[in-house]
C-alpha cells in the first residue's frame, strides 16, 4: 500500500528462504529476502532487517509487519499507518487492536496519555486469564497485534540504551552477528523497556491466524456453522473446524478441530486445540521426524512430496520450475526411477545427457552421479521410485550445486 516491491525486504529463516522467494515471484513482487542463519526471536530479526535498510536506502520510516496475520488493508488501515509515520521520529509505535472481545490469547496495552489519535504506552500485559481478560475490555486496553512502525535512526538509538548486547553483535558480520545476539523478542528486548512507545489504535479486521480456533473464527461458515477447508460430509455435526486433502465425514461431532495434513491428523476440542504444542513436543522426544516436516518438502531448486513409504521404497513427486536443476549428485544406498507426468526432463547420467516428455522415463543406478533439470517454459514434475537398503535424505553426495549447499 505505500512501499514498491523493491522496497520489501522479507526475513525469514534457512528453510523457509526459497519458498518465501518462490511465493513473491509468483505474485511477481521483486522483494528482496534475508535468510536467517539461526533463529534468535524477533529483536534480531528486526534489528537485521532495519540495519539493511539503512545500510542500502538510508534513515527511513520502516513497518514491520508479521507474515502471518490477516488484516483488511483498507482506508482505516492506511490511516493508522500515516498517523503512525508522523509519530514515528519521536516514538517507537506499535498498533494496538481495539478489543472486541475478552480474549486470553493476546498481550494487551494500556493506553497512556493522549497524544492525538494515538496514546503513549502506559504498560504492557501478558496474556490474560478469562476474568482479566474482562477487566480489560472493561478498561479500554488494546490487543497487542505485534505491528510497528519505526525511524531507523530511533530504533537503533533505543537498541543502544536497552539491548547494547544485540547492537554489539550486529556490528560483526551476520553468520557471527548470529553466533553472538542472545535470543530475545523485540517486546522484552526493546518495547516493555523504553519510555518512547506509543500505540495507535487500529480498528480494522485483524486476525493474528495463532491457534486453529482463530482460524475458525476467520474462515466463512456453511449452514451448519462448519469451517471447511477441502472434501468434508458432516451429520448432525457444527461448529467444527475442518481442514485437510482427504474426504471427511462426521456424525454427531461438534465445536471440535479435525486437521489432516496427509501424515497427521489432529482431532481436538476446538477451544483445546493449541495443545498440540504437547503433542509436537512428545515427537520430537521420539526423535520422530514428523515433528519438523511434512510431506512436501521445499528446496532451493523446487519441492517434493512424498507419495508413499515401504521398508525399501519411497515414492515421490518432484517438482522442478523452469530454469531449475538439482545438484550433481550420486547415492551411495539407493536407485531411482523418473517417470515425467508434465513438462521436459533434461536428464544427466554418468556423464551422459538426454531429454524425457511427458510419459518417458529413465533409471538412475546406484552410486551413478546424476542430476535432474527443467529446460523448459513450464514446471517439471516427476514421479520418483526410490528403492535401496536406506532411504534417508542425508544419503546424497554432492559434486556441484547451484545453491553452494554443503555437501552430505
Amino acid at each position: 500500500m505505500f512501499s514498491s516491491p523493491e522496497e520489501i525486504m522479507v526475513v525469514t529463516n534457512p528453510d523457509q528462504e526459497f519458498i518465501a522467494r518462490d511465493q513473491a515471484g509468483m505474485i511477481g513482487c521483486g522483494c528482496r529476502i534475508l535468510s536467517e542463519p539461526e533463529g534468535k526471536n524477533t529483536l534480531p530479526a528486526v534489528y537485521y532487517g532495519m540495519r539493511e535498510i539503512e545500510q542500502s536506502s538510508g534513515p527511513a520510516k520502516v513497518a514491520i509487519l508479521p507474515s502471518d496475520h490477516m488484516v483488511h488493508a483498507g482506508p482505516i488501515y492506511a490511516d493508522a499507518f500515516r498517523k503512525a509515520e508522523e509519530l514515528a521520529e519521536k516514538w517507537l509505535v506499535l498498533f494496538g487492536v481495539k478489543a472486541t472481545g475478552p480474549h486470553t490469547g493476546f498481550g494487551y496495552i494500556r493506553p497512556g496519555p493522549d497524544l492525538g489519535g494515538a496514546y503513549a504506552v502506559d504498560s504492557f500485559a501478558e496474556k490474560p486469564d478469562q476474568p482479566t481478560a474482562e477487566r480489560y475490555l472493561r478498561d479500554g486496553y488494546l490487543w497487542n497485534s505485534g505491528m510497528f512502525l519505526f525511524s531507523t535512526r530511533l530504533f537503533f538509538d533505543e537498541c543502544g540504551v536497552h539491548s547494547p548486547e544485540v547492537v554489539r553483535s550486529f556490528a560483526k558480520a551476520i553468520p557471527e552477528a548470529y553466533k553472538a545476539v542472545p535470543s530475545v523478542s523485540i517486546d522484552y528486548g526493546l518495547m516493555e523497556k523504553t519510555s518512547r512507545a506509543a500505540v495507535v489504535p487500529l480498528d480494522a479486521g485483524w486476525n493474528d491466524l495463532g491457534s486453529f480456533d482463530s482460524f475458525y473464527s476467520y474462515f466463512p461458515k456453511n449452514g451448519d456453522t462448519n469451517a471447511v477447508r477441502g472434501e468434508y460430509i458432516g451429520l448432525d455435526s457444527t461448529g467444527n473446524l475442518v481442514m485437510g486433502d482427504h474426504l471427511v465425514v462426521t456424525i454427531g461431532v461438534h465445536d471440535t478441530a479435525i486437521i489432516d495434513s496427509g501424515d497427521v491428523t489432529l482431532i481436538a476440542p476446538r477451544h483445546r486445540a493449541e495443545e498440540a504444542k504437547q503433542a509436537v513436543a512428545l515427537l520430537k522426544q521420539k526423535g520422530d521426524p514428523r515433528a519438523d516436516s511434512h510431506l512436501t518438502e521445499y528446496r532451493p531448486w523446487g519441492s517434493y512430496t512424498r507419495l508413499e513409504d515401504g521398508p525399501s521404497y519411497r515414492i515421490k513427486r518432484i517438482t522442478v520450475p523452469s530454469g531449475r536443476r538439482l545438484s550433481l549428485q550420486m547415492h551411495h544406498h539407493r536407485s531411482e526411477h523418473w517417470v515425467v507426468v508434465h513438462g521436459t526432463a533434461k536428464v544427466h547420467i554418468d556423464g551422459q545427457e538426454h531429454l524425457l516428455r511427458k510419459g518417458e522415463s529413465t533409471f538412475v543406478p546406484i552410486g551413478a552421479v546424476h542430476r535432474l533439470e527443467n529446460p523448459g517454459l513450464v514446471p517439471l514434475e516427476i514421479i520418483e521410485v526410490q528403492i535401496g537398503e536406506y532411504i534417508g535424505e542425508d544419503d546424497i553426495v554432492r559434486m556441484q550445486d547451484d545453491y553452494h549447499r554443503v555437501e552430505k
